[in-house]
């Protein structure tokens, strides 16, 4: 999931993005209206978290334009009014959701985490595939009943692979979903954090590399009386990885 902060208060923006990253979400910080629509131009995010007194261009017009650009940005905006008046007017303005300041970070994450689900089609909370079972919500995975002690970003390259369902996902799509702005696919991030959660996750190996194309999680372990560890992509040469 990618998070978008604009909040002009630079310690309340820090903090708030501190703490969603290390729920293994990838956040992007604006400090102003203008910036952040040039920021929600350039990238796609699951959810926009916006201060609405804003200096220069007012929150309430990020907001207008977000639904008028018809972006799949959910939209979770945070005041210091919390009158029944100021929450009607900014849910009226296309906002899908509301918190007053000051507010509690645990409801936060879970407001933010709610609105991402809503921005992509409805999964279940639990995966399982090939052995494996993530708890999106509470940010645990295993294998085989053994727990895997994943990093933010192993946790959440893993989770885009199993949300997938066996569909490949490229490594410039890992990028978008999973690290901040400014990264790159050739700093070798993707490959690096790859190499690392296939160690982890054990063997037989259940992420496989698509050369030329991406990466995707292998069918269950036992498919058709074929043990994945034996199974390649058709193009990859024996023993290649990320």
């Amino acid at each position: 999931m990618r998070v978008l902060v604009v909040e002009d208060e630079e310690f309340l923006a820090e903090m708030v993005a501190d703490g969603l990253r290390r729920a293994a979400i990838a956040v992007d910080v604006a400090s102003d209206g203008a910036e952040g629509l040039r920021k929600l131009q350039l990238g796609a995010y699951d959810v926009l978290v916006l201060d609405r007194d804003l200096p220069g261009i007012h929150g309430d017009e990020v907001c207008r334009r977000v639904v008028e650009q018809r972006l799949l940005t959910r939209v979770l905006m945070l005041t210091a009014s919390g009158t029944v008046r100021d929450r009607v007017a900014g849910l009226g303005l296309g906002a899908d959701d509301y918190l007053t300041k000051p507010f509690a970070y645990d409801e936060l994450l879970a407001r933010v985490l709610a609105l991402g689900r809503r921005a992509h089609p409805a999964l279940p909370p639990v995966i399982e595939r090939a052995g494996l079972v993530m708890d999106g919500a509470r940010r645990q995975a295993s294998r085989d009943g053994r727990y895997l002690s994943l990093s933010r970003k192993e946790f959440a390259v893993l989770e885009v692979l199993m949300r997938a369902d066996g569909a490949v996902v490229s490594g410039e799509d890992l990028i978008e979903q999973v690290w901040e702005e400014d990264t790159s696919y050739r700093t070798n991030a993707v490959r690096v954090t790859l190499s690392k959660l296939r160690t982890k996750l054990g063997e037989p190996q259940v992420v496989e590399t698509v050369p030329g194309v991406g990466y995707r999680m292998v069918a269950d372990s036992m498919e058709d009386g074929v043990d994945d560890s034996k199974r390649r992509s058709p193009n990859s040469a024996p023993g290649e990885r990320a």
